[in-house]
């Protein structure tokens, strides 16, 4: 499943439960435009991960709150912990073993 973040204070709802990735990106980055369809065909494939996005421009407190500086970045979390974190753009079998880490 994927998901935009809508509300900066669903965050911590939307990762407390189950393994999520967190793409944060922006619409004006480059990179971030080229994952965001690898995340769409995994999103469907891995249907036990949650796919969140999350835009920084819309919501820099979440993305401060986790150290981003650089975009894409991807956040992995587990039961609303953060477990890896790739920064960049990544293809998608990379990206599937990042995920099944």
């Amino acid at each position: 499943m994927l998901i935009e973040l809508g509300n900066s204070n669903d965050f911590t709802k939307a990762i407390e439960k189950g393994t999520v990735l967190v793409d944060f990106y922006a619409s004006w980055c480059g990179p971030c435009r080229m994952l965001g369809p690898v995340l769409e065909e995994l999103a469907k494939e891995e249907t036990d991960v949650t796919f969140l996005k999350v835009n920084v421009d819309n919501h820099p407190s979440v993305a401060g709150r986790f150290s981003v500086y650089s975009i894409p970045t991807m956040i992995l979390f587990k039961d609303g912990k953060p477990i890896a974190t790739k920064v960049g753009y990544v293809a998608k079998e990379p990206l599937r073993r990042f995920i099944k880490q």
